[in-house]
């Protein structure tokens, strides 16, 4: 039987085309459903393409950087791959997928979000009379433009530098690259949560009762003032997920086993436990996830494909587009330790 990307014709002018990724333009070209019950069943279309150049990027007999200039064609295979090695490094311990509430996607550098009150007399369902008007819930339009960073990182290297590296060595180098900008963007992140995005609805701030200690009573106490939503996550620093370990109220035997096992906590509130550098020392922020954030994305990640192609390396720009908007304003809350 012969297969349609065998023969495909690349050039670089696939990775140009408007509101599509070089993988779009691909998968357009060759769809991934004529491939059904066949041997090449499971793979996207740019995975296809490495199989036709017989390029292996990872494992102990992955290729070298080589391979991928051995023609015309499969150069043009190259920017997709270090996309895809950076995505790679993003996703990789990520854990904005785990407070984010919505991702946008939005072609600019300047976005208006929206929100509306939660709780009180503007979200019930109050008993209609017949007859009267039906009570309304107004969904505006923030009065702040939330604004984007470009976060990325310049390759700089010569191709007779790295030719001869094996691609499963230098996939390692792009998903630290990818690390980078994934803690960048947690950074924003964590921010907006804490200081709003400039439309006055900064989270509220509690302190512990006791100074240089975190109680349970402590814990409980934040946990009640998220009515009428629920924290169901909650993002530590380092010094306060020790704290966490330490409570006697956290030290069952099941929460010390499912700790020492895969080490993560289940705390008694339900909530799920996220530690990260990101926050100064003695801070916790806890969040519904479900209303809290609102994660924008202006780009995925891209790279410079014509001096990738064309001039092999040299310098590349890795970048992404992203910010972050609040959405419902008391959705997250700031415990910290007294000092």
């Amino acid at each position: 039987m012969a297969f349609s990307y065998d023969n495909l014709k690349l050039d670089k002018g696939m990775y140009q085309e408007a509101g599509r990724s070089f993988s779009q333009v691909l998968e357009r070209q060759d769809p991934s459903e004529q491939y059904k019950g066949t041997s090449l069943e499971g793979l996207d279309a740019f995975q296809r393409q490495l199989k036709r150049f017989d390029i292996k990027v990872k494992g102990a007999g992955s290729d070298v950087v080589e391979k991928f200039f051995r023609t015309a064609d499969s150069a043009v295979l190259f920017p997709e791959y270090i996309a895809r090695s950076v995505r790679q490094g993003m996703e990789e311990g990520d854990i904005l997928p785990h407070i984010t509430a919505a991702v946008t996607r939005f072609d600019g550098m300047d976005y208006r979000s929206i929100t509306a009150e939660a709780g009180g007399d503007s979200k019930q369902l109050r008993h209609v009379e017949e007859g009267a008007a039906i009570p309304a819930t107004t969904i505006q339009v923030q009065s702040n433009l939330v604004k984007l960073r470009k976060r990325g990182r310049m390759l700089v290297a010569s191709y007779e530098a790295v030719r001869y590296q094996k691609l499963d060595l230098f996939s390692v180098t792009l998903r630290q690259i990818g690390a980078h900008i994934a803690r960048a963007q947690l950074e924003d992140a964590v921010d907006v949560l804490k200081n709003g995005d400039g439309n006055g609805n900064a989270a509220s701030v509690f302190t512990t009762a006791a100074q240089g200690k975190l109680t349970y009573d402590d814990l409980v106490d934040f946990w009640a003032k998220f009515d009428p939503y629920e924290m169901n996550a909650l993002l530590v620093s380092g010094d306060v997920m020790v704290k966490l370990l330490k409570l006697s109220e956290l030290q069952n035997p099941l929460t010390g086993l499912n700790f020492q096992g895969t080490g993560k906590l289940t705390t008694p509130l339900g909530a799920n436990l996220l530690r990260t550098s990101v926050l100064p020392a003695g801070t916790a922020i806890g969040l519904d996830k479900r209303f809290a954030l609102e994660m924008v994305q202006g780009s995925d990640v891209t790279v410079e494909y014509d001096k990738l192609i064309d001039r092999q390396l040299e310098r590349a720009a890795v970048t992404t587009i992203s910010g972050f908007a609040k959405v419902f304003k008391d959705a997250s809350r700031v415990l910290e330790v007294k000092k």
